[in-house]
């Protein structure tokens, strides 16, 4: 009896690539047996896990989240300069941090979490809390004079983008 790859043996492909990847930058170290076993988690996840993915996210535009995705690490680069600043040169009382909620337009799960961790990637900000009927996610900043600017921010440069991708 042949096997064929398919949705029962192999759900999600991405994720046994990214799950195999992840496994040898943990162990810092590609050996045989080092492949072999991030293979085999790469595959037994997915499918003990295929339960609780009911409904598979669709991704309107390939090239639009690889530019979501570049417009993140520049963010990234940039929070990461600016967060130093502020560190190094600006007094804890001239800091001005606080909470913003950010009220969503996103409904999709997937596309609520990637917002969630961009923010949290991204050094200065934080996602503490996501409101218990998914609309709002409450925010922490590290130094921000005008916390209307920071979600504004957010809404404009990040959610509007993943509207595009997913919705």
């Amino acid at each position: 009896m042949a096997y064929t790859v398919g949705p029962k043996y192999l759900p999600h492909p991405q994720l046994t690539l990214l799950l195999t990847v992840i496994w040898l930058m943990l162990n810092n170290t590609i050996t045989l047996g080092n492949i072999l076993l991030g293979l085999i988690l790469g595959l037994v996840i997915p499918i003990i896990t295929r339960p609780y993915w009911q409904n598979k996210p669709v991704i309107r535009s390939r090239s639009r989240f690889i530019g979501y995705m570049f417009v993140v690490l520049w963010d990234i680069v940039v929070a990461n300069v600016v967060v130093a600043y502020t560190i190094l040169f600006k007094s804890n009382a001239r800091m001005q941090s606080g909470w913003v909620a950010v009220p969503l337009e996103l409904t999709q799960p997937e596309a609520i979490t990637i917002l969630a961790g961009t923010i949290t990637m991204t050094p200065g900000t934080v996602t503490a809390m996501l409101a218990a009927d998914g609309h709002t996610l409450l925010i922490h900043y590290l130094d921000a004079p005008d916390p209307e600017s920071v979600r504004d921010e957010i809404k404009s440069r990040y959610e509007r983008r993943l509207l595009e991708i997913f919705e």
